[in-house]
C-alpha cells in the first residue's frame, strides 16, 4: 500500500554517523522525525505540530522513547505507511 508523500515532507536516509551533520541542514520552520523499522528520515513542517493526529504520534513517541534527541530528531514510533497515511491529509498546511 503506497502513499504519496505531502508535497510539505521531505525525504532522506541517512546512517547513524551521518546524522549529526544533517542536523544543521534542517531548514527554518521544520522538524527532522525518524519513523519505521529503517528509521527513514523526514523533515516536516512544524504546523504538523498543531495537527491532532500528529500530537497523538507524538505523545506515542513520548511514552515509548522519552525526548531522547541522539539522531537529531523525533522517533515515531509508527510504521512509514501509516506515517505517511496521516500526514498526507496535511496537505496544503
Amino acid at each position: 500500500m503506497g502513499f504519496r508523500l505531502p508535497a510539505a515532507i521531505r525525504r532522506a536516509s541517512f546512517s547513524s554517523s551521518q546524522t549529526s551533520s544533517k542536523v544543521s541542514n534542517i531548514p527554518k520552520g521544520y522538524l527532522a522525525v525518524y519513523v519505521g523499522e529503517e528509521m527513514k528520515r523526514f523533515v516536516v513542517p512544524l504546523s504538523y505540530l498543531n495537527q491532532p493526529s500528529f500530537q497523538d504520534l507524538l505523545s506515542q513517541a513520548e511514552e515509548e522513547f522519552g525526548y531522547d534527541r541522539r539522531m537529531g530528531g523525533l522517533t515515531i514510533p509508527c510504521t512509514e505507511d501509516v506515517f505517511l497515511h496521516i500526514t498526507s491529509c496535511f496537505n496544503g498546511l
